[in-house]
């Protein structure tokens, strides 16, 4: 106890001194990690939503979104923190591309805030993060799935492991291909460096799920080396149709 009081006050003078700016407004802040009001514009994933990968859907009466309600999964389960749609869009681009790292520490929270509860009732045993490919982590500096999982792994009492799940080669943005050049693209494109017959259950973290398309492809690495049952958490989601 006494250890955990020494360092919370570390923690209080240190943001004192380096204290943290505000995702939406980049506003100064001391005491929290996003302003009142800013935090009033994000929209959060509510129910109804896709039993599947968790798309939040216009109809109460609909179970699964259009592309779900289509296809097979590799994965068994997903969920999101907000919509991707207002100021997320340009929070999780800076977080991606313009090294903000100390969003790291909200976004985590509030994904912990949210989804420790499903985690542990799924009965997930570990966290993974998506990776990058070797030329995109020495361009950009550093992997946001990666922090996030680090992170949202320490606030859920949960290992984290960052070097299982290995990215293979360097594939297209996404962002850029149609649904079907997207599994294309992302095919064989991840590989489990060993055989972990010791976990039943883990949850892929990434930043913003689009089609499931990347998160299909690791999760089928993840099947192939032994895991069962892998579920995903991600920070954004588009909307279910």
């Amino acid at each position: 106890m006494y250890l955990n009081q020494k360092k919370h006050i570390f923690q209080k003078l240190l943001r004192q001194i380096y204290p943290d700016r505000c995702p939406v407004c980049d506003r100064i802040l001391f005491d929290t990690y996003i302003c009142p009001a800013c935090a009033k514009k994000l929209t959060y994933v509510n129910q109804p939503a896709c039993f599947s990968c968790g798309k939040p859907l216009q109809d109460p009466q609909q179970e699964y979104c259009g592309d779900c309600a289509k296809k097979k999964h590799e994965f068994r389960q997903g969920r999101a923190v907000f919509c991707y749609e207002g100021p997320v869009r340009g929070m999780l681009y800076r977080y991606k591309y313009s090294n903000r790292r100390d969003y790291t520490e909200f976004l985590a929270s509030e994904a912990a805030r949210l989804y420790t509860g499903w985690a542990r009732r799924q009965g997930v045993e570990a966290v993974m993060p998506i990776p990058l490919s070797r030329r995109r982590r020495r361009k950009r500096g550093y992997n946001q799935a990666e922090l996030l999982a680090r992170r949202f792994a320490q606030l859920c009492g949960l290992p984290c492991y960052t070097k299982l799940l290995a990215r293979t080669r360097d594939t297209q943005p996404q962002k850029k291909l149609s649904a079907e050049d997207r599994k294309n693209n992302l095919k064989n494109a991840f590989k489990m460096k060993e055989n972990v017959v010791n976990l039943d259950k883990v949850l892929l973290i990434d930043d913003i799920y689009t089609t499931g398309s990347t998160i299909d492809a690791a999760a089928l690495a993840c099947k192939q080396a032994g895991i069962q049952d892998i579920y995903f958490l991600c920070i954004s989601i588009g909307q279910g149709q």
